[in-house]
């Protein structure tokens, strides 16, 4: 992706290579993560982020073009962090393992402080929405890839469409952080639960618990 980044970040008006003059650029970068994840995108203005940081405003259109920038910028090299992580479903436990990995992910993207601020601007930017659309069908693919393979094991249904249990994990993913995001909290292993069960027929799950066992 780093290719469309280039191009949704666009050319910076000016990059310092001063210490002080870099300083001030991170301090506007801090200030932009901290008001667009408080308070919003539309709502945050360069005026008051330059005002956040303790520069004037016209040191912020010295370093960046408009908030939009800033804000690629911010999540330049994170939009895959926001989206589905890759399950391992080869585990003698999928769904510990896979609980595990939600819970490890859900955390990233809590900490981030902008994943929020992801819906209100994709509605009006194109050319940030057809990057994410692009990045979530390589994590598909990679999914179904995986799928795939233990399918062929007989390990899943065999009736079950394996594009759409595909997409069906990634939106219960994805829409289970962005309840989080809303002060709910997620029960990662009832989550993980669900998607194991989407995959696995119960005697496959209780196969690998049994062989789980006997390793211990």
């Amino acid at each position: 992706m780093a290719e469309k980044e280039d191009q949704l970040v666009g050319e910076f008006p000016f990059i310092p290579q001063q210490e002080r003059a870099q300083q001030k650029r991170n301090a506007l970068l801090k200030s932009g993560q901290i008001l667009f994840s408080s308070k919003g995108y539309e709502q945050t203005t360069a005026k008051e982020i330059a005002a956040h940081a303790g520069v004037a405003t016209g040191t912020f259109y010295r370093y960046f073009s408009d908030k939009r920038q800033l804000l690629m910028y911010l999540l330049e090299d994170k939009l895959d962090q926001f989206l589905a992580p890759e399950p391992d479903w080869i585990s003698n436990n999928p769904e510990r393992v896979l609980a595990s990995l939600l819970e490890t992910h859900g955390t990233r993207v809590r900490n981030s402080g902008i994943y929020h601020v992801l819906p209100e601007i994709l509605a009006k930017d194109k050319e940030l929405a057809e990057t994410i659309q692009k990045a979530r069908e390589k994590i598909h693919a990679k999914i179904f890839s995986k799928l795939q393979k233990i399918k062929e094991q007989g390990l899943t249904w065999q009736d079950l469409d394996l594009e759409m249990v595909t997409w069906t994990i990634m939106i219960l993913i994805e829409n289970g952080y962005k309840e989080e995001q809303s002060g709910i909290q997620i029960n990662y292993r009832e989550l993980a639960k669900i998607i194991c069960r989407l995959v696995f027929p119960p005697e496959v799950l209780e196969r690998l618990q049994i062989l789980l066992e006997k390793t211990l």
